[in-house]
């Protein structure tokens, strides 16, 4: 019997085993899919948020080594603006998504998660001690818990009969590799023209002969199949070419539907990912909420699973995370909408665009894209509660380097404070230097500041609150 059993092996499902194999949870991830799908067209972009996280387990440099740098300073709507203020030195790090896939498996693997491919997930049924799983084939597995990262189609939900509330699909994107027959200038002028109305439009060179084009369908697909011909007809209708397109090598179609689960948990089974929330893929926020949906959770499942999780902890993941993800749908909503080639919607883009000349404007949008502007609701208390907690230098080295563990951090400048009976799942760092505006604080291994103060009974009473 395993202690967790996960659905999925993507980025959610395998950063959510990683976090679990550091309290030495037992892991299973079961993917249907026998390998990696090599659609390396599909780009996707690291925000703000997600690389502190891989900074504070030690992720970060694979990442480098692999992606792209860009500002993040267009991240909303495509606006071209420079980074606000204080986020000059921020990025996003953009790359194929396959290669992520790899880098975040690797690394649950590492720490001694268990994956399964070729695995598909057809029954679920959950009772008082745990959950039974069915696979294709008739293989009966049982864990204590299960988690449905399995997708906006997930199967985990589908047979749970649990709800996915939301809009269908309105518009279709289509995005494939393929050879152009049309010569390079004069594609390049057209897509410059084109994209001046069409932000949802790219054709450029991808390796090779190989072009990336991006374009949106002419009409809605309910079964998500793509064929040369529908992206002959969509640019046809948006360029007035085809650009001679032929000899695809990767082709796709994917929605602007938005939905959400209405509970994150259901007994012993919990949603992360996109098996929770869908939305159009404005901002690039998808991959980045999904992985920030396994690192709340991860430590609270294992706390759960290893028997010193507080009363009711576990439920703070549906509490904390989904007006978080509600929060994306909305503003993914509005971007699709300053996105529409109609006269009012292009109005509306224009007026934003001269509003993001302002610096607080401008701040306050990318800091919805890139999540570093979430605050968890930890009841009233300094600014900062609720927040992450940027990287800092500390005497012993970079703060995030000291969350590799997945423990929680006492951070004191008043040198006088202790973790107490917490010392097993709670680290402390006396460093009078730390550039902090606070005495001390205690830090969740989520990176999220989860009190504030001087006081080691009142200390207590928070660790006691978070960590059993």
């Amino acid at each position: 019997m395993f202690d967790v059993i996960i659905a999925g092996c993507g980025p959610t499902g395998a950063t959510l085993a990683a976090e679990l194999r550091l309290h030495d949870v037992r892991v299973l991830v079961l993917e249907k899919e026998p390998e990696h799908v090599a659609s390396f067209v599909r780009l996707v972009s690291l925000h703000v948020r997600t690389l502190e996280l891989m900074a504070m387990r030690g992720l970060l440099d694979r990442l480098l080594e692999n992606g792209r740098q860009r500002t993040v300073g267009g991240a909303f709507v495509a606006v071209p603006k420079p980074a606000p203020r204080g986020m000059e030195d921020a990025y996003q790090l953009g790359m194929p998504q396959p290669v992520v896939d790899r880098l975040l498996e690797e690394h649950a693997v590492e720490l001694g998660a268990e994956v399964r491919r070729g695995c598909e997930v057809t029954g679920v049924e959950q009772d008082d001690e745990g959950v039974t799983v069915e696979l294709a084939g008739g293989e009966r597995l049982r864990a204590r818990y299960l988690v449905g990262c399995d997708g906006a189609r997930s199967t985990v939900r589908k047979v749970l009969g649990v709800g996915f509330p939301g809009e269908p699909s309105r518009n279709d994107t289509l995005m494939g590799a393929m050879e152009v027959g049309a010569p390079p200038e004069e594609v390049a002028a057209k897509v410059a023209e084109v994209r001046e109305t069409w932000k949802v439009f790219h054709v450029g060179a991808f390796g090779g002969t190989i072009q990336r084009v991006v374009v949106p369908a002419v009409a809605v697909s309910e079964d998500r199949t793509a064929t040369l011909d529908d992206f002959k007809e969509g640019l046809r209708a948006v360029a007035g070419t085809d650009f001679g397109v032929h000899s695809p090598r990767w082709l796709s179609r994917f929605g602007d539907a938005t939905r959400q689960v209405e509970q994150y948990r259901v007994g012993r089974v919990l949603f992360a990912g996109d098996a929770a929330h869908i939305h159009p893929p404005a901002g690039g926020q998808g991959l980045n909420l999904g992985v920030q949906d396994a690192f709340n959770l991860g430590w609270k499942l294992a706390g759960e699973i290893r028997g010193w999780a507080p009363e009711g902890l576990l439920d703070t993941y549906h509490a904390e995370r989904h007006p978080v993800g509600e929060d994306v749908l909305n503003n993914t909503r509005a971007q699709v909408e300053l996105m529409s080639t109609s006269a009012g919607a292009q109005a509306v883009r224009r007026l934003f665009e001269e509003l993001m000349d302002l610096d607080e404007v401008n701040r306050y949008l990318l800091e919805k894209i890139t999540a570093i502007g979430v605050r968890y609701d930890f009841g009233p208390g300094p600014e900062l509660l609720g927040r992450r907690l940027p990287d800092l230098d500390l005497k012993i080295g970079r703060l995030y380097d000291q969350l590799r563990r997945g423990r929680g951090l006492v951070l004191d400048r008043t040198e006088r404070l202790t973790a107490g009976g917490w010392s097993d799942r709670v680290d402390v760092i006396a460093d009078p230097t730390a550039a902090l505006d606070v005495p001390a604080l205690l830090l969740r291994p989520d990176g999220y500041v989860a009190w504030i103060g001087d006081d080691q009974q009142d200390l207590e009473e928070h660790l006691a609150r978070w960590f059993g």
